[in-house]
């Protein structure tokens, strides 16, 4: 198996808000500032502080996750990002060793494992000194075999917090502070149920990352961590190489500021499996283009509802269309805009209305973490029995729904969807889901998609009469006309 040297760091912390966001983002920051290559990478399932890194970066952010992905799968996606001189910035999620089970499963440590990767340890100082030399010590006890490599302090308030904090963590630990983020005052970063304001709603994103980069090039050693960055060995195994095939349908996409929640590894599968991938914006889109399938991400359309709702040309013209068969395939938010209302801060939007349901956002989640399912129901997508894994996390809940007008996909085994251990609503060519999936992850995902826009290509431009197809070998799909 080949080795590929790719200069990388893991940026973690001792928990979720320690700081690690704010870092990265001033170190990519003020390494594009030096003129370096960096590709950014987000551990985990995440899209809103994968948009922040990418905005950063200025180059699109990959995600990687034990739980969707095999080692062998992170490696190959992570090598495939690699170019001549580049250097690799991880964030990870939650604390360093956090994971699903005791034992850390599916942790920002496993990753870092996998990839033979150097971390450093951004620690949040607020309230707390010598504290942190036995966090640290007690990270390198619990995993020896981790590479740590450093610390940045966050929120220090004064000179004598630092130097406290400092000879402690050098005096009992053989980790050097490698800087420090001084505590903000007067620093506008909103948060939005339980993580960042996407930096699409933020109104001055550049100058929160150019803040944050002078920052990262005042308190911390840039030397230091590229030093670290390029000592880390090279890794092994096959990088990705998607298969080339010409396009033969259009895949429509709705991105703009209702439906941000992408990973460009799904549009990366969607395009090596023969689709053309059109984005288009749902604010301003009057009439639906011709297309032949759709793909409705999530996001927050409860923020845009009063945009959504006034859009009457375009929800009229995706209610016509998806009643005569158009394939789409909705996420949470793209599931939320496909049902009749949506109910927020005690006002009504009504949507699209293809769907038999509305939707209520409610002040605390109703579905966070990872997802496990079968397929159990008919659906034009995934063939009976095939098992689903993604990620939920909504506000929203589903009411008033028309339980015979419709059928669902998935029986959940972990995980709250529609609630009663379902999820994957049904109608015609329609299938929405709370239920996030990862192309890399879900390989079934991207060629279902692509086959049934061919199958709907064939039938529109066709006969009009009922179209059946065998679209994978053992199990036969409905494509639903009527």
């Amino acid at each position: 198996m080949k080795k590929f040297a790719f200069p990388r760091l893991v940026i973690s912390g001792q928990s979720g808000g320690a700081g690690k966001t704010l870092f990265t983002l001033g170190l990519l920051g003020a390494l594009r500032k030096r003129d370096e290559a960096v590709v950014p990478f987000k551990k985990g399932p995440d899209y809103i502080d994968a948009g922040w890194l990418s905005f950063a970066a200025g180059r699109p952010c990959y995600n990687l996750d034990p739980f969707f992905m095999k080692p062998e799968v992170i490696r190959a996606s992570f090598l495939a990002r690699r170019e001549e001189g580049s250097l690799a910035v991880i964030e990870g999620n939650r604390g360093l060793l956090d994971g699903v089970d005791v034992e850390g499963s599916c942790s920002t440590a496993q990753l870092a494992r996998i990839l033979d990767a150097p971390v450093i340890l951004v620690l949040n100082c607020t309230k707390v000194t010598r504290s942190l030399a036995a966090f640290v010590k007690g990270c390198q006890i619990l995993e020896p075999d981790i590479r740590l490599a450093g610390v940045i302090l966050n929120q220090i308030v004064r000179a004598r917090h630092e130097r406290i904090i400092r000879e402690t963590i050098e005096r009992y630990t053989d980790l050097k502070v490698l800087g420090i983020l001084p505590r903000l005052k007067g620093f506008a970063f909103p948060m939005r149920h339980l993580g960042l304001l996407p930096w699409q709603e933020h109104e001055a994103g550049e100058e929160v990352v150019e803040r944050l980069t002078e920052i990262v090039l005042k308190n911390v050693d840039l030397d230091a961590l590229l030093d670290i960055a390029r000592k880390a060995p090279a890794l092994s195994g096959e990088p990705l190489r998607w298969r080339e095939e010409p396009a033969e349908v259009v895949i429509g996409v709705f991105r703009d500021r209702a439906f941000q929640f992408y990973y460009p590894e799904n549009f990366e599968a969607l395009r090596a499996h023969g689709a053309e991938v059109l984005e288009f914006d749902s604010l301003s889109l009057r009439r639906l283009p011709e297309v032949d399938a759709l793909y409705i991400g999530g996001g927050f359309p409860e923020t845009q509802a009063e945009a959504l709702a006034e859009n009457r040309d375009l929800r009229q013209d995706l209610r016509e269309a998806a009643e005569a068969g158009l394939p789409i395939y909705a996420e949470c938010g793209g599931l939320m805009f496909l049902g009749r209302y949506i109910f927020w801060q005690g006002k009504k939007y009504p949507m699209v209305g293809a769907l038999p349901v509305d939707f209520e956002v409610c002040e605390r989640p109703q579905g966070h973490g990872y997802v496990k399912a079968k397929v159990s129901g008919s659906n034009p997508y995934y063939a009976p029995e095939t098992s689903i894994i993604g990620h939920e996390f909504h506000y929203s809940r589903p009411i008033n729904l028309k339980e015979e007008a419709v059928s669902f996909a998935f029986s959940l085994l972990k995980g709250h969807g529609f609630g009663q251990k379902r999820d994957g609503i049904v109608y015609r060519n329609i299938l929405g889901a709370y239920t996030h999936i990862h192309a890399l992850g879900q390989t079934e995902w991207a060629p279902g998609l692509v086959k049934v826009a061919q199958a709907w290509k064939k039938y529109r431009l066709g006969p009009l009469h009922y179209f059946r197809r065998e679209l994978e070998e053992g199990a036969t799909r409905e494509l639903r006309t009527g």
